[in-house]
């Protein structure tokens, strides 16, 4: 018995994670490598990092399909495409104002959380993130599937029509599945790559990604011999319908930035990467807005394209692939350019997955239990969630379920509110590194660990939106017009009700601690020339040198005082 406990033991230090302790980098119940805050040498994203790691997420088959998705609720083309406008420019807005906190004082969302939740309590907020990244890992890995299906099909013809040996039991067939299993396990070895290192998978995904659909609008346009009729199309909304243009438009531009709430919730996690905020704002606003919208804008185009050259509207691009190369019986030429284009899309939605869903989880993961998780080990157990989940289930049986996860944002723009009421209203941009690390004496440990004003401020902003949710996702109609008008502007309204909520509430019962800073650079976070502008003492013998720029400070500059820096934002 005694020797079945040394063995545990053993086997439990082996599994710890380990890091240099000079560094502050041994593992601990609240921090690890991957927790605290990044040294300038580990701050290696620039401009095209961001713009790359934006794009992955724009150059994908659900951003394509978008603009079908406001079609169908009867808005014409130009409304819809001024929905994705909109929608975007927020989405770039929202983005850049929650990933501050990384850029100034470079931690992440699961460290960030606890200056506002609690160190207990900013679990809540994970285990949100947690589960909502296996999911979606789950869902990109099987849309990814369908894409290497149609590879496999373009070199062997034969595959798309093999035998389905799979049991009645399972909502899919052998075709689906294989493709799924070739896609998980081409994905596997990159999870390996830290995110100091992604310069190149982003640099291939977006530009491969991005050529094949030029080529795709280029191919449609000349074939067809100009747009189709789906690009003129009009209003179609019905004359006695509940919803004016406005209202449906409202919906949309929500339902735009409801679908990508999850990334930018966390953006922190990626923006503490970033060399200066400069990279991060360019990449940002050049990828999200700018490419989005173009990407969608292709789709539309190609799909009306494509209408004239095969009578019907395919808006899934593995479904138009498979018909472009009439599902693998087709010429070789028409099969190698669908295998090219096949492999874009293929690629745009793996690295995407791995960056926005794998090392995402990774990083939440890492917050629950820091001893022995990091970012490459949360990574590979996402990856494995892939299994427990079942996305076959899901994407070919539980189409509420999918409708469900696509309105999770109904509970994450409150996160959002009381994230941007704590860090730029209660705390004027100012946190106390070290109480992030460190329960004992730590201003952020509030009630045992909880920060008890943020749970009604949370649920104030869900609770108003979350009946128009259930109604809408049951496709009921005839419940109060109300509910459904405050879940078409759920966004908002959560966002706005749980940061004035918050902010009255500590007013009411304030608590020590807002505005504190370390006077010292504790952690080697800062280089010289930005502790002189945020009037922190840098750390002893702490010199980088950033894109060729010494940033150590000339020798008679004086440091100022935290409350005369310029504003970072």
């Amino acid at each position: 018995m005694s020797s079945l406990r040394e063995r545990a033991v053993v086997w439990k230090e082996k599994a710890r994670l380990h890091g240099k302790e000079e560094d502050h980098e041994d593992a601990t119940t609240w921090s690890n490598r991957d927790l605290i805050p990044l040294p300038p040498h580990r701050r290696t994203w620039g401009w095209f990092h961001f713009f790359g790691y934006w794009c992955i997420s724009s150059l994908n088959v659900t951003n394509w399909q978008t603009p079908n998705t406001f079609l169908t609720f009867g808005l014409s083309v130009a409304q819809s495409m001024l929905v994705i406008i909109v929608g975007r420019a927020l989405i770039c807005f929202f983005a850049i104002l929650i990933a501050w906190c990384g850029l100034r004082w470079h931690i992440g969302f699961t460290v960030q959380n606890r200056f506002t939740w609690g160190f207990r309590g900013s679990y809540i907020a994970l285990l949100q993130r947690i589960l909502l990244n296996f999911i979606w890992c789950s869902v990109q890995c099987w849309n990814g599937g369908r894409l290497v299906a149609v590879c496999i099909t373009a070199i062997w013809p034969s595959f798309a029509s093999m035998k389905n040996t799979l049991p009645a039991s399972m909502p899919t067939t052998t075709y689906e599945f294989v493709g799924f299993i070739v896609f998980w396990f081409l994905s596997t070895p990159f999870l390996f790559i830290r995110p100091e290192k992604f310069k190149l998978p982003f640099q291939v995904s977006a530009i491969y990604c991005g050529v094949g659909m030029i080529c795709m609008l280029i191919w449609s346009l000349s074939q067809s011999g100009g747009v189709g009729p789906l690009w003129s199309q009009g209003k179609t909304i019905p004359d006695g319908s509940a919803w004016n243009s406005s209202w449906l438009i409202m919906k949309g531009i929500n339902q735009m930035i409801g679908g990508i709430a999850a990334g930018i919730t966390n953006g922190s996690d990626f923006s503490r990467y970033s060399k200066n905020a400069r990279h991060y704002c360019t990449g940002t606003i050049l990828s999200a807005w700018l490419v989005g919208v173009l990407v969608s804008l292709v789709g539309l185009v190609v799909t009306s394209a494509c209408q004239v050259l095969y009578g019907e509207i395919f808006w899934n691009p593995p479904d138009l692939l498979m018909r472009m190369m009439d599902s693998g019986h087709g010429s070789s030429k028409a099969r190698a350019g669908v295998f090219f284009l096949s492999v874009g899309f293929a690629l745009a939605g793996m690295f995407e997955n791995i960056c926005g869903n794998s090392v995402a989880g990774g990083i939440d993961l890492a917050g629950m239990w820091p001893t022995y998780i990091d970012i490459r080990r949360g990574s590979f157990i996402t990856f494995l969630a892939v299994w427990v989940v079942q996305p076959w289930q899901l994407i070919n049986r539980a189409t509420t379920f999918v409708a469900v996860l696509d309105s999770f944002a109904v509970f994450l723009c409150p996160i959002m509110g009381v994230m941007v009421c704590d860090f730029y209203i209660l705390r004027r941009k100012r946190i106390k590194l070290t109480h992030l690390y460190e329960t004992k004496n730590s201003s952020y440990w509030f009630w045992n660990g909880l920060n008890w004003r943020v749970i009604p401020a949370w649920i104030a902003g869900w609770a108003p939106t979350v009946g128009g949710l259930a109604y809408t996702v049951q496709e009921k109609t005839d419940a109060p017009r109300s509910l459904y008008k405050l879940y078409y502007m759920a966004f908002l309204v959560g966002f706005f009700v749980s940061l004035t909520l918050f902010y009255i509430l500590n007013k009411l019962f304030p608590y020590h601690g807002y505005g504190d800073y370390d006077e010292t650079d504790v952690y080697a976070t800062f280089t010289p020339k930005e502790a002189a502008i945020m009037g922190v003492i840098p750390n002893e013998g702490h010199t980088e040198v950033i894109d060729g720029i010494d940033e150590s400070p000339p020798p008679t500059e004086k440091r100022r005082p935290l409350e005369m820096v310029t504003k970072f934002f």
